[in-house]
């Protein structure tokens, strides 16, 4: 099954790897156009996409250094890209004894349609269902959450505890109600089937600048999704062959051996040699 890379998703992922620098300084539309263009995207695609998150709130336009027109990383997307890199990049196992967050809306009628969206972003940050109302996820999203609840301004509608659970079915059967652990894990194996390859391929030769550009912000874009769909439960808590490891090894080898090289084609540059 072919991934799906949207141009707003690339975009995102692009001003992850490579568009945070300590002045902030914008990525030029027309670079934006060339770097896209290596995945596919065209420049009609990239402008739109560009508009959108721009409308979001994602991004402002500024001039660069030179005067040509671009687009900068705004105040919340900073935050958004900067808390993704705690779960994208996360080492170490999650402990039990951290507990949980439990997460605890009640929205009026009027507005049902932040009752929507509640859901939907509590969902999208690893959340699981424990009751009508009641979201639950380990203790470690709790910051996450709070920064998104309050960039969107629903957090006069929420609630958030810490706890432990105390029982009465055993825990590791309770999260296989919260969550879909199935679905979980066929996102991971579909991960390594597609960039499990490339890592083997990149492990016996050298990428140019260009090829490893492509190949780390195609698996930067698909992997940077799996974090939100898997909450990090605590190993003890997960079946038996969970491929989440396994898929997190990949990303790191990738991570490794392109994320730099690639800046050389971002950047314009020579790739960087092996003493470097």
């Amino acid at each position: 099954m072919a991934e799906q890379h949207t141009p707003r998703s690339l975009i995102v992922s692009l001003y992850g790897a490579y568009g945070r620098t300590p002045d902030n300084a914008p990525l030029p539309v027309a670079e934006l156009i060339r770097l896209l263009a290596v995945l596919g995207v065209d420049a009609p695609s990239v402008r739109s996409s560009v508009s959108r998150l721009k409308r979001r709130g994602l991004l402002e336009p500024r001039r660069t250094a030179d005067g040509a027109a671009g687009y900068a990383l705004s105040a919340d997307a900073r935050q958004l890209l900067d808390d993704g890199d705690r779960r994208i990049y996360a080492a170490g196992e999650p402990s039990e004894e951290e507990g949980w967050v439990l997460a605890v809306f009640s929205v009026p009628e009027a507005e049902r349609h932040k009752r929507h969206l509640l859901r939907s972003r509590l969902g999208r940050l690893g959340f699981g269902t424990a009751a009508p109302g009641v979201w639950i996820a380990p203790a470690a999203l709790y910051e996450e959450a709070r920064h998104t609840l309050t960039r969107l301004h629903l957090d006069p509608y929420v609630d958030l505890f810490r706890g432990e659970h105390l029982g009465f079915a055993p825990t590791a059967e309770a999260v296989g109600r919260w969550w879909d652990l199935a679905a979980i894990a066929k996102l991971y194996e579909e991960f390594l089937d597609l960039h499990g390859p490339v890592l083997r391929t990149w492990s016996t030769r050298e990428p140019s600048p260009e090829q490893a550009y492509r190949d780390y912000l195609l698996a930067l874009d698909s992997w940077r999704r799996l974090p939100y769909a898997d909450p990090g439960l605590p190993a003890a808590l997960l079946p038996a062959g969970w491929p989440g490891g396994r898929a997190a090894a990949v990303f790191g080898g990738l991570h490794g051996l392109l994320r730099d090289r690639g800046e050389a084609f971002v950047r314009g540059g020579a790739a960087p040699s092996a003493s470097d």
